[in-house]
């Protein structure tokens, strides 16, 4: 299942849609929905978060902790959207597509995509890339 959940002022539409768009990138990926939480919160409480558990003192726009089994994917996903709001505007691209971005990029990390090295960063951009346009 996944839920989303605010600890700020901001709101989602289409819940439902960009859940079922969600699930779908699981199932494309030949995995099982867990329980998937997506919690938007400030830009201070992420980089907390950020400095806490991964000792990196800066910014950032989201954040997953993997709790997966197997094939069932389990997670909770960090997410600024004033930092994504941010970077929507140093990008120059619509807020809800770079926020689209984010929650697939959260979700891919969850998948087992990782972006420490330049070939791991291309492949993750042509996942997102791949997912927002199903999305569309």
């Amino acid at each position: 299942m996944i839920r989303f959940h605010f600890t700020n002022s901001f709101t989602l539409k289409n819940k439902r849609k960009i859940k079922n768009w969600l699930k779908d990138t699981v199932v494309n990926e030949k995995k099982k929905v867990g329980d998937i939480n997506y919690i938007f919160c400030s830009k201070q409480h992420l980089k907390k978060i950020n400095n806490d558990y991964l000792t990196k003192n800066y910014e950032t726009d989201v954040i997953s902790f993997d709790f997966s089994d197997d094939n069932k994917i389990s997670g909770d996903i960090y997410i600024s959207s004033e930092t994504v709001k941010k970077n929507s505007i140093i990008f120059n691209v619509d807020f809800n597509n770079e926020l689209k971005r984010v929650m697939v990029h959260g979700l891919l990390h969850l998948l087992n995509y990782n972006d420490k090295s330049n070939q791991e960063q291309k492949i993750m951009r042509e996942k997102e890339n791949f997912y927002i346009k199903l999305n569309s």
